[in-house]
């Protein structure tokens, strides 16, 4: 990140947040920018997995609607099953 992508930008928070954050920015020796920051970063990377999870159960769940493939409870644990047990085998076929 070079200087010229970084804006300021401004947030309005409680008394009791803006102290706690202070408090934990001092333990840390850390400014309380920084652990603001920080904790923005963390929370868009968090919700961007989040977002891309739910977007790859969507997809899923359209491509069976549109083919009805699937493998049953039973055939995904029986596979999971051998994987745990250190075999190295195929996922199930999947199935109408």
């Amino acid at each position: 990140m070079n200087a010229t992508s970084i804006r300021p930008v401004a947030i309005k928070i409680d008394e009791d947040t803006r102290e706690r954050v202070k408090r934990l920015a001092e333990a840390r020796h850390r400014s309380s920018h920084w652990m603001m920051l920080e904790a923005i970063r963390q929370y868009v990377e968090r919700e961007e997995k989040r977002e891309a999870f739910r977007q790859d159960g969507i997809r899923a769940w359209n491509e069976y609607q549109a083919t009805g493939l699937h493998v049953t409870l039973e055939e995904a644990d029986a596979w999971l099953a051998q994987l745990e047990a250190g075999k190295d085998v195929e996922p199930p076929e999947c199935h109408v």
